[in-house]
């Protein structure tokens, strides 16, 4: 009920509207041009009155003609750079990633080329670490680390550590 109640005033308005739009219409065209009395005039006034009108028309379509190719052109200008931009979003829209294992030799090939043969052995560059040192450090460690912190906290905590490992070895 209360959508064709709607419906019928927006009708209505709309009405009026086409109503004012004929009238302004009306007005203006009785404002800039006014009835031509031919009655008094001659045969060679009618001619030069026929031949104002027609220059007066040739101007008009000019200018149409002008205003219609400034349209045309500038709506094929803006069509262009909105498929530019259209474009570009397009250029920067990134897809998925998908995960690719590659050795360090690899890696390396590519970034020196196929005439450098580089083997690259992590494991060989890593320190080797004795079992039996890590196995004292884990029961002098034992206490509760949480009373350390601001203890070893700073430089001066540090200069603590340096101090301690350098200590038992002298």
């Amino acid at each position: 009920m209360l959508k064709s109640l709607m419906v019928a005033k927006a009708k209505e308005e709309l009405e009026q509207e086409l109503e004012e739009k004929e009238e302004q219409k009306a007005k203006y065209l009785e404002e800039k041009a006014p009835p031509i009395q031919m009655s008094s005039m001659s045969l060679a006034e009618l001619r030069t009155l026929c031949e104002e009108l027609h220059a007066k028309i040739d101007v008009v379509d000019e200018e149409r003609y002008d205003i219609e190719a400034k349209v045309l052109h500038n709506t094929r200008e803006i069509k262009d750079l909105n498929i530019k931009v259209l474009d570009l979003r397009g250029k920067f829209k990134r897809p998925n990633l998908r995960r690719v294992r590659v050795s360090a030799d690899a890696i390396l090939r590519s970034l020196l080329g196929s005439k450098h043969k580089v083997s690259l052995d992590l494991r060989a560059n890593l320190k080797s670490v004795k079992k039996e040192d890590t196995e004292k450090e884990k029961t002098v460690e034992v206490s509760d680390w949480r009373k350390n912190v601001e203890a070893m906290s700073g430089m001066e905590g540090r200069k603590k550590m340096f101090d301690a490992a350098k200590g038992p070895n002298q």
